[in-house]
């Protein structure tokens, strides 16, 4: 590991980096980042504009360091890393645990390799705090204790979960709220029912309309409830099913890939009780669509 730099005043990551190793190509130095090769206060990041403070103390990791990361899929990529968790961007096609049908290629799967073969600060397995459906991409947590993952999961109701979708057509209103009760048939088939029963659970799917286009619309989403495909199963009922969701109604698909993205994450360390906030942008495959 290079020497460590000391920062004196807030500045965001990628522009520090800029002006303590100007002796080395930009270019490489959003390698660094990309790579997962840099480290503040011990802790893996990889987002550019994360914000440093005075005190604040940044370290580039060596190769052999780095190592285990290289092993990852192309599109997951480690955002954030210390004793207790694990903040991923998972790619879209990529499975959260196993199935019935698939046990390798998971992101859990591929995360506990990453821990047993060089990861940092590993207890050599990792557990999973909550799901993406494989055809999500965007953030994920993983927790890397037992103690960890219990403190999470109690309090992952009230974290700010924040989801961005493109929709076939246009909603009436530019926010609201969706509220149902969701039931599941097999195949794995989620549907709103008008009166509750033993089985069925309460959704609150809340939206904004970020931006409207000629057969699209750009939607900001957030989760008081987290249900099996509680946005797709809204969004449907709402007859704005999301682009690429053959599943629930979609009748376009022009990107080969469900239009939704889990774009932000906000909740407390469950060791140290610090707020953290992590973002992850739209894909541009799905930007441009609208």
């Amino acid at each position: 590991m290079n020497t460590p730099s000391t920062v004196n005043q807030p500045a965001e990551l990628l522009a520090f980096l800029f002006v303590s190793h100007a002796d080395v190509k930009k270019a490489k130095v959003r390698q660094w980042l990309q790579h997962g090769s840099v480290q503040v206060n011990g802790r893996v990041t990889t987002q550019f504009n994360h914000l440093l403070r005075a005190g604040d103390v940044v370290a580039i990791r060596g190769k052999d360091e780095a190592l285990a990361l290289s092993e990852l899929p192309r599109g997951l990529h480690i955002l954030f890393e210390d004793e207790s968790l694990l903040v991923i961007e998972k790619p879209a096609g990529l499975l959260s645990m196993a199935s019935d049908t698939e046990r390798e290629r998971t992101a859990y799967a591929y995360l506990t390799d990453y821990v047993r073969s060089g990861g940092p600060r590993s207890q050599e397995r990792v557990w999973i705090v909550h799901r993406l459906d494989r055809e999500t991409s965007g953030l994920m947590v993983f927790a890397k204790s037992e103690e960890a993952k219990a403190t999470l999961q109690a309090e992952w109701n009230e974290a700010d979960k924040r989801y961005l979708a493109v929709v076939e057509g246009h909603l009436p209103a530019d926010e609201g709220a969706m509220r149902s009760y969701l039931d599941e048939s097999r195949p794995y088939m989620v549907y709103s029912v008008q009166r509750p029963n033993e089985q069925t659970r309460l959704a609150v799917t809340n939206y904004r309309v970020l931006k409207r286009g000629a057969n699209y619309e750009l939607l900001e989403l957030s989760l008081e409830t987290g249900r099996r495909n509680q946005i797709r199963v809204h969004l449907a009922d709402a007859k704005c099913p999301v682009v690429g969701d053959e599943k629930y109604g979609a009748r376009t698909n022009p990107v080969r890939r469900l239009a939704l993205h889990a774009c932000s994450l906000q909740f407390p360390h469950p060791t140290s009780g610090e707020l953290l906030k992590f973002e992850s942008p739209l894909p541009v495959m799905l930007a441009r669509l609208v």
